[in-house]
């Protein structure tokens, strides 16, 4: 059995969606970042870094950042077809997007969404919030123009990527500018909601999937 160590509404929840699909034995440990668990002694034991998602696997293997964690499990449980075989080009293109993502939109988006946090001249934090915004635009922009007939990145096929964007999505909050300018990108995040196993994680982390419309955090 698996043990998931992660927080509500974290990119853990894309290690949670992983998991329904696969239909994988597993029990999650909720860590309270609010009251600041992560950086218990217990915890840090597990992770150094203090942050989550933390897989334990079967062995006691513990691994953690969601992009290696989720390549994992597509491997490890290939029935499930969440990725491309290894060495193919389909594969090659799943990875590329996942580093993608992770470099330029969820780093920055903690940028734009915490920019206080980056800096120790408090009066510079709006800068950077609004510099993170345009690096952002300027990557959806590029994934978008990249998508192809869709629903998925790999069209017809879902894969592990196409959960990790559905995930960095509910952080943007202009729905109006997402739907106007990533049209293509909201339809893949709209397609990934609506997986019956997918559907109930969302409701749980980002409230009721509703019909014509991408969910948002809380």
């Amino acid at each position: 059995m698996y043990t998931l160590y992660d927080g509500h509404a974290t990119g853990g929840v894309t290690v949670r969606a992983a998991l329904a699909e696969i239909g994988a034995p597993h029990k999650i440990v909720n860590v309270d970042l609010g009251a600041g668990e992560q950086r218990s002694e217990d915890f840090s034991r597990i992770n150094p870094c203090q942050q989550v998602p933390v897989l334990v696997l079967p062995d006691g293997t513990i691994l953690s950042e969601n992009i290696a964690i989720l390549m994992y499990l597509a491997d490890a449980h290939t029935e499930s077809e969440l990725a491309p075989r290894c060495g193919t080009v389909e594969r090659a293109q799943v990875n590329r997007w996942l580093s993608f993502f992770a470099m330029n939109i969820y780093g920055p988006e903690y940028l734009r969404m915490r920019p206080a946090f980056y800096t120790t001249d408090p009066t510079g934090a709006d800068g950077i919030a609004a510099a993170a915004a345009a690096y952002l635009k300027r990557h959806y922009g590029i994934f978008e123009a990249a998508l192809g007939g869709g629903p998925y990145l790999l069209n017809a096929r879902f894969s592990i990527v196409d959960i990790y964007i559905w995930m960095l999505v509910q952080w943007w909050d202009d729905r109006d500018q997402m739907y106007r300018d990533w049209p293509k990108t909201t339809r893949l995040v709209d397609t990934v909601m609506r997986r019956p196993k997918i559907a109930l994680v969302h409701e749980a982390h980002f409230g009721k999937v509703i019909s014509g419309e991408t969910g948002h955090a809380h």
